[in-house]
């Protein structure tokens, strides 16, 4: 079941299709968002869309995909989706992918001034429903092989270029864990494959340096700015909780009071064990569940 917005339309899910030549499908040229959308006595909202749509717009513009991309008309056709789902299909609890690709645009002709028409790709469909286990009792997870270069330029976007993020998490299915752990080529901590990543020392919180937070003259970050991150971080401070962003080893996180890892999805996903080691007493913490409870 889905429900299914295209270039300014709806469409049946099976009918929605984009052009042969469209860049997303011939070259992976384009971003995505993925939201928690809710229909609740008529009413249709997502958790934090404008947050979203700003980082959205803003790999946009940084990656020379779109510098036109207007976030009010995207705001009306997320909503207007969810409205849709809620009210035709019956859906309460919503994924919303976002997705904007390059459309017919060819990178080879017309230089970096080409004018191109995106595509706009809106899909509804049923909430992920998560065991409560995952939450009552963490997760294990993995450490992912790939590393991730820092000079890549669209690393710390949330590029359509995901097939190294789901193999990572099928080797990581494979040993029994729920997500891996991606590191730097200078062996210092990104975050999960699909997660942002926080640490827990004597009740303060350490996160990797997303991009945007660089220091001046200092390494760029491949790290997403998630926007639950940004909420788990705003929701701590306001808790009273120290936060620093700055780079993390292996060391930081196996020697931690605790681990979680967040995203729009699950909101916030307590850690229990890397691979064989156990993260402080291997139980969910307090910190993990306080501001789980915060941002969802």
């Amino acid at each position: 079941m889905a429900t299914v917005f295209v270039n300014g339309g709806f469409v049946e899910g099976d009918a929605a299709l984009v052009s042969a030549f469209d860049a997303g499908l011939q070259h992976a040229v384009g971003l995505f968002e993925t939201m928690r959308g809710r229909y609740e006595n008529g009413e249709a909202s997502v958790v934090r869309l404008h947050d979203h749509l700003d980082r959205l717009a803003a790999s946009a513009r940084l990656l020379r995909l779109s510098e036109t991309l207007r976030k009010p008309a995207l705001a009306e056709a997320v909503l207007r989706t969810v409205e849709k789902a809620g009210r035709d299909e019956g859906v309460a609890e919503q994924r919303v992918r976002l997705t904007v690709t390059g459309g017919d645009l060819n990178l080879l002709a017309g230089g970096q001034d080409a004018r191109h028409d995106p595509t706009v790709l809106i899909a509804v469909q049923p909430a992920t429903a998560y065991p409560a286990a995952m939450f009552e009792r963490g997760v294990t997870v993995a450490i992912a092989d790939t590393k991730a270069n820092p000079f890549e330029p669209t690393s710390g976007h949330k590029t359509l270029s995901y097939w190294w993020r789901l193999r990572e998490l099928q080797d990581a299915g494979a040993k029994g864990a729920s997500e891996a752990l991606v590191f730097q080529v200078t062996n210092h901590l990104c975050g999960g494959c699909v997660s942002n990543a926080f640490v827990v020392n004597d009740g303060a919180l350490l996160t990797p340096i997303g991009r945007g937070e660089e220091a001046e003259g200092g390494l760029p970050s491949p790290v997403l700015p998630g926007v639950t991150r940004g909420a788990v971080i705003d929701a701590a401070r306001e808790a009273g909780l120290d936060v620093t962003a700055r780079m993390l080893t292996i060391e930081d996180v196996l020697g931690a009071d605790e681990v979680f890892l967040t995203n729009s999805s699950w909101g916030v996903l307590p850690v229990v064990a890397v691979e064989a080691s156990a993260i402080g007493d291997g139980v969910v913490g307090p910190v993990a569940s306080r501001l789980r409870e915060a941002v969802i």
